[in-house]
């Protein structure tokens, strides 16, 4: 029986789950969203829910104790300067999970563990990248246009000199004189 077991192995090694873990949990700080297993989302969000509260005591101790798995100073910095600041009032419950439904190949449960308060710069990350990405194709068409527009008005403007109405009359005249040959 698995009564009282304190946690999910996850089918790994010590070293592997602690890595894994840091990872993600250094990912969720950073992006305030991941996407995940059910499983794994259930352990990281455990592990987050305690750094938050610990962070929102800004102290030296707390910070070692966070820095021992969080090897990000950018990081760790956002997580007590900004991250705990944002749930200063919030007594617990910093994280929600999500759910995606399955993964198409292995049919895991997926989710999405996001932070429950996220920075409103991150939300419209995705929406800024989306409007400058049609304002750059706007740019190209209209200097594609303009492009067009001048080399219309070269060739207009450019005045066709005799030598080169004679060098066109030449292969015409050539080609004239091959056909009677021919004859």
């Amino acid at each position: 029986m698995n009564h009282k077991v304190g946690y999910n192995r996850l089918g790994r090694k010590a070293s592997h789950r602690k890595s894994m873990t840091r990872n993600m949990v250094t990912s969720l700080f950073k992006h305030e969203r991941i996407t995940t297993t059910k499983a794994k989302a259930r352990e990281i969000r455990r592990t987050a829910e305690k750094m938050v509260t610990r962070a929102k005591i800004d102290s030296v101790h707390n910070r070692r104790i966070i820095a021992k798995n969080l090897k990000d100073k950018e990081i760790l910095n956002k997580l007590f300067t900004d991250i705990s600041v944002r749930f200063k009032e919030r007594p617990g419950g910093y994280t929600r999970i999500l759910k995606l439904g399955r993964r198409k190949n292995d049919a895991a449960e997926m989710v999405i563990l996001e932070l429950v308060e996220r920075n409103e710069e991150i939300k419209t990350k995705k929406a800024s990248k989306k409007k400058k990405a049609e304002e750059v194709k706007e740019e190209k068409e209209e200097k594609e246009e303009k492009e067009e527009k001048e080399e219309k008005e070269e060739k207009e403007e450019t005045p066709v000199s005799e030598s080169e109405i004679e060098e066109t009359n030449e292969p015409e005249e050539e080609s004239e004189e091959a056909e009677k040959n021919e004859e």
